[in-house]
């Protein structure tokens, strides 16, 4: 049985067209469909005919035709099952004729939708043959001998998917009220547009730009398929934009050329962001009729590539400007606790690593917004059992390079103290060994804040809190954490990104980059070099952070995030992100307590697992579910 992961594949048609030659445009139309294996097709606004009859429009010669086409379009659409096809003609109807959007599948035409906005401005004088959908009182219209379902009020539903189809046609995207809106709060989730939308300059890139905030705020699949360069340049010239998008996101786009523009819409992360966002529900819905038809067996498809990092845009320029935008965050929601708090000092615990590095960097310019000096953060450097030359003298280079006031307090005779009061040797380096020094230094962090008035800066990723790789009131605690929203994969580009822009300390900021990333609570080897290395232990961050976002954010199960994981890390073993990934479902479950009591911290992006906010789950809630994947 082939898997089905939510995806369904469409397609934007642009073809030729001969003005008023239904049955040529007809054979156009159907060597376009036999030429993709889309499940759903789409052809610009009157492609049956031509958008430029004009007053061909009257001649009940032409529309008699475009009506016997449809009747042969659907007769050959039987050798094409599990398609739906969505092709552009007049019809009449209550003796008037309307623009419409007719979806056929199967052998049969399954309705019209007609035009609802009829713009008569400009270069367009629609109204002198067409009528609004608002004037239709007739539920049903003959086309070739049947009656056919007509109105705006029609959903096309696959029986064996998700799928949920609605159409509108060009001019009604543009308006403010626009039918594509009622459509989605409908249950439609993915919404075609077949436009004849002429080109001039700086048109095309507001198309995009209304297309895509259509689908963004539909929470749904677009797509659209505009008029192509046959159709007459009288006056106009058309380019044949076709664009299809994903929840806002462009999957595909063409324009000058008469080509089949394919994607791929996730049916699944539409609907779960429905149900998380259910705002968009909200406001005035009417009946609508749902007409039912065989969409075919799943195909099992997948998008060809994924973009390993979800957190980090693949645009240099875009990522450079998210990252300086988060340090701006990360300073603003610590600067403003600080405000309000009454104080205008820090303590941070500085051990040379990525994630004090960044809470230092934030801590910095949170000072700056607070128009005090570098010297009101007191950063710590607590030398270990583990700690390295190499991450202590990167922690030291830093304070130093940004005129910061720096305390070294080592812990080593107070943790052997304390081993030693406990009963333990103090050489078997286990869980007990480990926390006694996170905790150790948590209490000299917040004794020193007593003393001095101050914060405590927490220094926790988004990643470590998914895992629960921190331990339970150690370093787990603070007075505000600052990287709580920040995944480790992430936390590397917003270091390079401010690297970058200070000089001063790029030197030492490109060496905390290239550390091994480690707790340093197992004594290093004999030449000094760290041994306790996380990924080791856990498995790689990048694979735990592809996890994390999928989960939180879209609601995928292991069985889709596998399978897109293996088309992101294709040079990963497979059995390497299988482990990886168990290893995470695993330590997010058990590890919720920690979570349930977080001090606040700022959120940066879409995925945050404050408990008071946007992660709310019982700690002893059971992974049994998600763990079945991995036994099969």
């Amino acid at each position: 049985m082939t898997e089905d992961y939510g995806y369904v594949k469409v397609a934007a048609a642009v073809t030729g067209v001969r003005i008023g030659d239904p049955v040529w445009n007809t054979e156009a139309i159907l060597s376009a469909v036999r030429a993709t294996d889309a499940r759903i097709v789409v052809f610009p606004e009157l492609s049956v005919t031509g958008y430029t009859c004009g007053d061909l429009f009257l001649s009940g010669e032409l529309i008699g035709a475009a009506e016997r086409a449809l009747a042969a379009l659907a007769e050959a659409s039987a050798a094409e099952k599990g398609r739906l096809i969505a092709v552009g003609a007049p019809l009449r109807a209550d003796n008037a004729m309307y623009n419409c959007a007719v979806f056929i599948a199967n052998g049969r035409i399954l309705g019209a939708v007609p035009k609802t906005f009829i713009p008569n401005y400009g270069e367009f004088y629609e109204a002198r043959w067409f009528s609004s959908a608002d004037c239709l009182t007739a539920k049903e219209t003959r086309v070739g001998g049947e009656m056919v379902p007509i109105g705006t009020d029609l959903l096309f539903c696959g029986t064996k998917s998700r799928l949920c189809v609605a159409a509108e046609l060009c001019e009604d995207l543009w308006m403010s009220a626009t039918p594509g809106a009622r459509h989605a709060r409908a249950g439609a989730n993915v919404i075609v547009n077949l436009s004849a939308s002429n080109d001039t300059v700086t048109k095309a890139e507001y198309r995009r730009q209304i297309t895509a905030t259509q689908s963004a705020k539909c929470i749904s699949g677009y797509v659209y398929a505009s008029a192509g360069p046959d159709e007459s340049t009288s006056d106009t010239v058309f380019s044949g934009h076709a664009m299809i998008y994903d929840n806002g996101r462009l999957l595909a786009e063409s324009r000058y050329d008469e080509r089949v523009t394919e994607g791929l819409i996730d049916l699944e992360r539409i609907e779960n962001e429905r149900i998380r966002m259910r705002t968009y529900m909200h406001g005035f819905r009417q009946e609508y009729r749902k007409i039912a038809f065989d969409d075919g067996e799943p195909a099992g498809l997948l998008p060809d590539s994924i973009e390993p990092y979800p957190f980090i845009p693949g645009d240099e320029t875009e990522k450079q400007e998210r990252c300086r935008e988060i340090l701006k965050l990360q300073a603003l929601g610590l600067s403003q606790r600080m405000k309000k708090s009454g104080t205008n000092r820090l303590v941070i615990g500085i051990s040379g690593g990525l994630d004090s590095t960044l809470a230092l960097l934030a801590a910095s310019e949170a000072v700056q917004l607070r128009n005090v000096s570098p010297k009101n953060i007191i950063c710590i450097t607590m030398p270990g059992f583990g700690t390295t030359t190499m991450t202590h003298g990167n922690a030291d280079a830093l304070m130093k390079a940004m005129g910061i006031n720096a305390r070294t307090i080592p812990i080593g005779d107070a943790c052997i103290q304390h081993l030693a009061a406990i009963g333990h040797d103090g050489e078997t380096a286990d869980v007990t060994y480990e926390n006694a020094q996170a905790r150790e230094r948590t209490q000299i962090l917040m004794d020193v804040a007593n003393q001095e008035g101050a914060l405590v800066v927490g220094t926790g990723d988004l990643s470590e809190l998914a895992l629960g790789w921190c331990t339970y009131n150690g370093d787990h605690m603070s007075m505000y954490a600052v990287n709580a929203g920040i995944p480790k994969t992430l936390v590397r580009y917003v270091i390079a990104a401010y690297a970058e822009s200070h000089p001063k300390v790029k030197n030492i900021l490109d060496a905390v980059l290239e550390t091994p990333i480690s707790p340093e609570l197992i004594p290093p080897d004999k030449s000094g070099k760290i041994v306790q290395k996380t990924e080791s232990v856990i498995g790689k961050y990048d694979l735990h952070d592809f996890t994390l976002y999928y989960t939180l954010r879209y609601g995928f199960g292991p069985k889709k995030i596998f399978a897109l994981a293996k088309k992101a890390f294709q040079s990963v073993e497979e059995g390497e992100i299988l482990e990886t990934m168990k290893t995470f479902y695993r330590r997010f479950f058990t590890q919720q307590f920690k979570r349930n009591c977080l001090p606040d911290g700022v959120k940066v992006g879409s995925v945050c697992l404050s408990p008071r906010a946007d992660w709310r789950m019982p700690s002893d809630a059971s992974m049994a579910l998600w763990m079945e994947f991995f036994a099969r």
